[in-house]
C-alpha cells in the first residue's frame, strides 16, 4: 500500500472487506509498506484483485512469519492489527440525492464495498441497531436547509427540498423541520453511546453538534421555521451536550452561508497551490485507532474545501483526537473522540478531489484518482470498525 507499490489504494479496502464477508482470515499492518494488508492465500482473492485492478504480491509462509516478526520488534512504530468481521454499513442520506453528492458514497461505490441508505424514518425507528458504521450525509441537522438561503432561495431545488423536509416531518409527527432533525441527532448520538461508529464529512460535522448543543433552543429564523429565533439563543446554548466542539458562536444572519465559527472556511488565508494539511503520527502498539484511521502512502494530504472545510482548534474540545492539521492556520482537519461506548469521526471539506465542489458541479471520476490519499483517509474509517482494538494510551 505504498506510493510505489499499490495502482488502487481505493480498490484495496474493497478487496479487504470482501476477504472478511468470504471468512478469509485478513491483518492490516500498521506502518508498513504504506499501511498494507496481509491476507490469507485464496485464489478467489488472486482472482478478484486482478479484475479489479489492485496491486498485491504472493509470499511465502515463512516471509509472513518474517514481517510479523519485524513489525512485533519493540523498536518499531508498526503493529498487526487482526480484521475480523466485515462491519455492515449505513449512510444517512435522502433518498432523492445523486451519488456524487456525497464523497463517502462515490468511494464506496468505486471500491465495492456495499452499504444501506437510511434517512429520518428509518433512525426514528431504530434501524441504526442493524449496523456498526454510519455516515452522515452533508446534512443540515439544524434545520436551517444547509443556509443555501442567501444565494439560492429562489432555486427550485431549493423550493422543492424545502417542501420535502416539511412533508417528512408533518408525516413523522413535528411542527417544524428542526424538531424532527433534533430527533434524528439524539437517535444518532444514543447509537454511537451505545457502541456504533459514526463518521461525518463536512456541514454534517458542525452543524450535528450545534443540534445537540441548541435541544430546546430556537436558533432558526421565520424563513426557516416560520417564527423567529430566539432573541438571546446564545447564552442557552448547552456545550455539555456536543461530540466535538465547544465555545462557538453561532452566526445569526440567516443569508450567510455558515452555522458558526466552529468552521475555518471564511477565515482562510491559504493559496490553492499550497493548501496541504499533514497526519500526525501516533503510537500503533498502543493508539491503534487513530493509528488506523492515519494510516496512508504520505503524510501530506491535499486540502480541499467544502461548506466547513475545517475546524478552529479554539472550538475542538480537549478530549478529541486531531489526527489531520494546518498548524500554520491552526485548523484541525480531521478528529476522532469517543462517546460513550462508540466513536466518531469528523472530516472537514466536500470532496477530496474537488478543491472547491459548488452547487451543480460535475462528480468527481474516481478512476482519475485510484490513489487519493485524501479519499483513503474515509475508508480508513470504513475498515476499522473490523479490527479487534486494544484499548488506547493516548
Amino acid at each position: 500500500m505504498s506510493h510505489d507499490n499499490q495502482k488502487n489504494h481505493l480498490k484495496a479496502y474493497g478487496i479487504v472487506y470482501y476477504s472478511l464477508q468470504q471468512g478469509i482470515k485478513a491483518k492490516w499492518l500498521l506502518n508498513y509498506d504504506g499501511g498494507a494488508f496481509l491476507i490469507e492465500n485464496n485464489p478467489v482473492i488472486e482472482k478478484e484483485c486482478k479484475i479489479r485492478g489492485v496491486s498485491y504480491q504472493i509470499i511465502s509462509t515463512a516471509k509472513s512469519a518474517l514481517i510479523l516478526e519485524e513489525i512485533s520488534s519493540p523498536s518499531k512504530n508498526q503493529e498487526a492489527v487482526t480484521l475480523e468481521k466485515a462491519p455492515k454499513i449505513a449512510v444517512y442520506s435522502p433518498k432523492d440525492k445523486m451519488p456524487w453528492d456525497d464523497a463517502v458514497t462515490m468511494v464506496l461505490t468505486y471500491a465495492e464495498i456495499p452499504f444501506d441508505v437510511v434517512y429520518d424514518e428509518e433512525v426514528l425507528s431504530d434501524k441504526l441497531l442493524l449496523y456498526e458504521w454510519l455516515h452522515l450525509h452533508h446534512e443540515d441537522f439544524t434545520g436551517q436547509y444547509g443556509r443555501f438561503y442567501g444565494a439560492f432561495r429562489t432555486a427550485p431545488w431549493y423550493i422543492e427540498g424545502k417542501k420535502r423536509s416539511e412533508k417528512l416531518a408533518a408525516k413523522l409527527g413535528y411542527g417544524k423541520v428542526s424538531q424532527a432533525k433534533l430527533a434524528v441527532s439524539k437517535k444518532i448520538r444514543d447509537y454511537v453511546v451505545g457502541g456504533g461508529f459514526m463518521f461525518a464529512m463536512c456541514s454534517a460535522t458542525d452543524s450535528f453538534d450545534i443540534a445537540l448543543s441548541a435541544e430546546g433552543v430556537d436558533i432558526s429564523e421565520a424563513m426557516f421555521d416560520g417564527d423567529a429565533s430566539e432573541p438571546s439563543y446564545q447564552s442557552k446554548i448547552n456545550y455539555n451536550k456536543t461530540f466535538a466542539f465547544k465555545d462557538f458562536q453561532l452566526i445569526r444572519n440567516p443569508t450567510t452561508y455558515e452555522f458558526s465559527t466552529i468552521d475555518m472556511t471564511r477565515k482562510r488565508r491559504i493559496p490553492k497551490t499550497s493548501d496541504y494539511f499533514s497526519l500526525i503520527e501516533f503510537s500503533a502498539k498502543w493508539d491503534q485507532v487513530p493509528t488506523m484511521l492515519t494510516q496512508n502512502h504520505t503524510q501530506l494530504v491535499k486540502a480541499f474545501m467544502g461548506q466547513t472545510t475545517s475546524f478552529d482548534r479554539n472550538t475542538v474540545k480537549s478530549t478529541v483526537l486531531v489526527l489531520g492539521e494546518n498548524r500554520t492556520n491552526r485548523e484541525a482537519r480531521y478528529i476522532h473522540g469517543t462517546k460513550g461506548k462508540g466513536m466518531f469521526t469528523f472530516y472537514g471539506g466536500h470532496d477530496p478531489e474537488d478543491y472547491t465542489h459548488r452547487v451543480g458541479d460535475p462528480k468527481t471520476e474516481l478512476d482519475l484518482h485510484p490513489t487519493s490519499p485524501g479519499y483513503r483517509l474515509i475508508l480508513n474509517n470504513v475498515l476499522f470498525p473490523a479490527a479487534k482494538k486494544k484499548k488506547q494510551k493516548t
